[in-house]
């Protein structure tokens, strides 16, 4: 086994168990490391081959815990916001959007971990439930990265650790096949993404294994401050990206 391997299934090991155990927050940490020893190109699709993987095994192990009305309406309306992320990417100054959306990740994730207030539950609010999937699709056509509206309306519906994982899997599942269409129609999916993704299983399947039962053991508020350090850890790195440029 080659070094630049054993550094790929290092790091798809460790981003399996924060994906598995969460629900999100995978892809920042999984493709910067995998493109530093693997060109991007490959680092990325590989990231999304590996998600679907995920998504498919929560999906099948906790699919009665998925809330299939959200599913159903951030998918819908992330499909209205990819248009206006790619126009954005091609014309507009998509710096400005990723820095708003790391200022509002911190300052929700400061103001939830303060805990003065407890935010109220958003339960079936479509305008919530639009205007994140919405984002969700802007992100995601602008940056390939749909997650962080998503994790903010788990936080604000205050699901479950077990509904939380699953629904955001159920959404991921379908968003990642379609991601990773869009690679192969590009030429993108080259062997080397499939030589390294199945090398990869016998370390990804044990990983979900043990962020599933990570993911069990924790419970309410516990969970949330997770979610919530998890966020403004997004937010942070987003916002370093942005005044970067």
């Amino acid at each position: 086994m080659t070094a630049v391997t054993l550094h790929v299934l290092i790091v798809l090991f460790l981003a399996t168990m924060i994906r598995s155990t969460f629900g999100f927050g995978e892809a920042l940490f999984a493709v910067p490391l995998l493109a530093l020893r693997i060109p991007l190109a490959i680092a990325a699709p590989l990231a999304v081959l590996v998600s679907i993987t995920i998504a498919s095994v929560v999906v099948a192990q906790d699919w009665r815990h998925i809330h299939l009305r959200s599913v159903g309406g951030l998918l819908g309306s992330t499909l209205l916001g990819l248009p206006v992320g790619l126009l954005l990417l091609r014309t507009g100054k998509p710096q400005a959007v990723k820095a708003g959306l790391a200022l509002i990740l911190l300052a929700f994730s400061v103001y939830a971990l303060r805990g003065r207030m407890p935010l109220k539950r958003t339960d079936d609010n479509k305008l919530w439930l639009l205007g994140c999937g919405f984002f969700a699709g802007l992100l995601g056509g602008a940056y390939g990265m749909n997650g962080p509206p998503l994790v903010l309306y788990g936080a604000m519906r205050r699901w479950s650790a077990q509904q939380f994982r699953a629904t955001l899997q159920g959404y991921f599942l379908p968003a990642s096949i379609l991601g990773m269409a869009g690679y192969w129609l590009a030429g993108l999916w080259v062997p080397a993404v499939t030589h390294y993704y199945l090398l990869s299983l016998p370390v990804i399947l044990p990983a979900i294994w043990l962020g599933r039962i990570l993911n069990r053991r924790m419970h309410g508020e516990v969970f949330l401050k997770y979610v919530y350090v998890g966020l403004g850890t997004v937010g942070g790195v987003l916002l370093i990206q942005a005044i970067r440029g």
